[in-house]
C-alpha cells in the first residue's frame, strides 16, 4: 500500500494531494467544508458573489502561481506590469507609489523621492532605513538579545511614526496581517527583501479577477478528480491512531465511521485545528502549537449606486482605510453600480465593532477618499470576519512554527503556519503542500521528481529557511 490521507482542503492540501497522486501514491483528501478552497473561498449573499477575503500575490510568488496553471485558472488572475499602488489621503491629491524598469533596488528610488505623504527629509530617512533592512539577515543581533518588533527596529534608523504609518505599514500590514509596532522584524525584513528589493518586478501585484471559487476551489475540484484523488466532503477528522502499517484517521458525521488507514498522513488544517488533532499522538507539538496565536481580518463590502472609484484598488493613508479593491465586475454588482471591497488587517478593533458601527466608521471615511461617494447612495453594506485568518507574525513567532516533518513517522504538517520562512500567505501554503508531499513520497519510497515536476518547488519548500538569509 502507499495511500496517503490528506486532512484538509485548503490550498496546502490541495497541492500536496496532486503531488502525491500526480507521483503514484494513492491519496484521499479529507475536507470538512462542502467545497475545497479552505479560507479562500466565496458565498453569494443578495445576489452578490463576495470572496471572504481581499487576497493578493506578488509576481515572486512562483509556487501560488504554478498551482494556478496546474488548476487551469491563470487566465483569472492577472498580474500588474509594473507594481504600482495609488495611495489616497484625505482632502490630498493621490500619490502613486510605481517602480520604475532600473534594476533593484533603484527600481524604487523615484517612487520614494516623489512620494508626498513623507517629508523630504521623511523620504531620505526611509530610503536609508530600507537599505538597512536589505541588508539584515534573520537572527542578526547578539546573543541572547530577544527578537524587536519591526517597528522597534525601524524606529532605531530614525523612522518615527510619520514614516512608519505612511510607508512602512501600506507593506506591513497587509503582509504580516500587524502593523510594524507589533510584527516580527525577521517576517518583515524578510517580506521587504523578497517582495521589493530581490528584484525589480517581484513585487509586482497580482489580483483575482474572477472569485476566489471560481479560480481555486471549483477549478480544484476538477484536478484532483482528473489527478486520482478521492475527495470526501463533510467529512471531520476527529482522531489520529497508530497502526501496525501506519497512521488512521478516525472522524465523525455521514459516512465517518470507519477510520481511513494510510502509510502517512499529512494534516493541512489551521494551527488550532491541528494542535487537538495532534495532542493524543504529539502532546509537546501540540502544546507548541496551541502558543501560536491568530490575528483576524474583517472586510466591508460596499455598493454604490453609481461609480465613485476610478482605481482598480487603493491604499489609504491618514484613515481608517487601509485597502480598497473594486469587485464590481467579479462580484456580479448591478449595472451602473460599483462594489467596492475594504480590506482590514490586524482588525483587533474592527473584530468588536458592530455592522452598524463600522457603518458609521467607514462610510465617512471613504467619502473622504472619494468625494463622488457624498452623492452617492449605498445600496449594501456588509462585514465578513475571520477572527483567526492568520498565525499572529509577531516577534519569537519562529521558534512556534514547525517544520513539515513531526518525530511520529508517517504524520506530516503542511500550512501557512508552518516553517516556510513566508508569513501567512497563499505562497507559504502552497509551499507547504510542496514540502509535506516530497516528504510523504520519500517515506513511499516514491521519487518526488515523478510529481509532475513539481519537485523544484517542493525543494524550495523545504530549503526556504536557509535560503531566506541569502535573499
Amino acid at each position: 500500500m502507499r495511500r496517503v490521507v490528506v486532512i484538509g482542503g485548503g490550498l496546502a492540501g490541495i497541492a500536496a494531494a496532486l503531488d502525491c497522486a500526480e507521483a503514484g501514491a494513492d491519496v484521499t483528501l479529507l475536507e470538512v467544508r462542502p467545497r475545497l478552497g479552505g479560507a479562500a473561498y466565496s458565498f453569494e449573499r443578495d445576489g452578490l458573489q463576495i470572496d471572504n477575503g481581499q487576497h493578493v500575490f506578488l509576481r515572486c510568488c512562483a509556487a501560488y502561481r504554478g498551482l494556478l496553471e496546474r488548476l487551469g485558472s491563470s487566465g483569472l488572475v492577472s498580474v500588474q506590469p509594473r507594481l504600482r499602488i495609488p495611495v489616497l489621503r484625505p482632502g490630498a491629491e493621490t500619490v502613486v507609489l510605481q517602480r520604475s524598469a532600473l534594476p533593484a533596488p533603484l527600481h524604487l528610488a523615484g517612487a520614494l523621492a516623489r512620494y508626498r505623504p513623507l517629508s523630504i527629509a521623511g523620504r531620505l530617512r526611509a530610503a536609508r532605513a530600507g537599505l538597512a533592512l536589505a541588508r539584515l539577515r534573520e537572527g542578526e543581533r547578539e546573543e541572547g538579545v530577544a527578537e524587536p518588533t519591526l517597528g522597534e527596529w525601524l524606529a532605531r534608523h530614525a523612522q518615527g511614526p510619520e514614516e512608519i504609518s505612511a510607508l512602512w505599514d501600506l507593506i506591513a500590514k497587509p503582509s504580516l496581517n500587524l502593523p510594524a509596532a507589533e510584527a516580527s522584524l525577521d517576517l518583515g525584513a524578510f517580506v521587504f527583501r523578497t517582495g521589493l528589493l530581490s528584484s525589480a518586478d517581484a513585487g509586482d501585484i497580482g489580483f483575482h479577477v474572477g472569485t476566489l471559487s471560481h479560480i481555486i476551489g471549483e477549478p480544484a475540484a476538477g484536478a484532483l478528480a482528473a489527478a486520482g484523488v478521492e475527495v470526501r466532503l463533510g467529512w471531520r477528522a476527529e482522531r489520529l491512531a497508530r497502526t501496525p502499517s501506519g497512521i488512521e484517521v478516525h472522524g465523525g458525521g455521514e459516512g465517518a465511521a470507519e477510520g481511513i488507514a494510510g502509510e502517512v498522513a499529512i494534516v493541512a488544517v489551521p494551527h488550532a485545528r491541528a494542535a487537538g488533532l495532534l495532542e493524543p499522538l504529539l502532546p509537546a507539538l501540540s502544546r507548541s502549537l496551541g502558543q501560536l496565536e491568530s490575528t483576524p481580518i474583517v472586510n466591508l463590502h460596499i455598493v454604490y449606486d453609481r461609480q465613485v472609484c476610478d482605481e482598480p484598488f487603493a491604499a489609504g493613508v491618514g484613515t481608517p482605510v487601509q485597502y480598497v479593491f473594486d469587485r464590481t465586475a467579479a462580484g456580479g454588482a448591478p449595472a451602473g453600480s460599483q462594489y467596492l471591497a475594504i480590506s482590514l488587517s490586524g482588525a483587533e478593533q474592527e473584530m468588536a465593532m458592530n455592522v452598524e458601527d463600522l457603518r458609521r466608521t467607514y462610510l465617512p471615511a471613504m467619502e473622504a477618499l472619494f468625494p463622488r461617494a457624498r452623492e452617492a447612495k449605498v445600496e449594501r453594506f456588509l462585514a465578513t470576519r475571520e477572527h483567526a485568518a492568520t498565525f499572529r507574525a509577531a516577534p519569537g513567532v519562529a521558534a512556534l512554527r514547525p517544520p513539515s516533518q513531526t518525530s511520529l513517522p508517517g504524520v506530516l504538517l503542511a500550512g501557512a503556519w508552518t516553517d516556510t520562512g513566508w508569513p501567512a500567505t497563499l505562497e507559504s501554503a502552497v509551499l507547504s503542500g510542496h514540502a509535506a508531499a516530497a516528504h510523504a513520497l520519500r517515506a513511499l519510497d516514491i521519487d518526488p521528481e515523478r510529481a509532475s515536476g513539481k519537485a523544484a518547488l517542493a525543494s524550495r519548500g523545504e530549503a526556504v529557511s536557509a535560503e531566506r538569509a541569502r535573499v
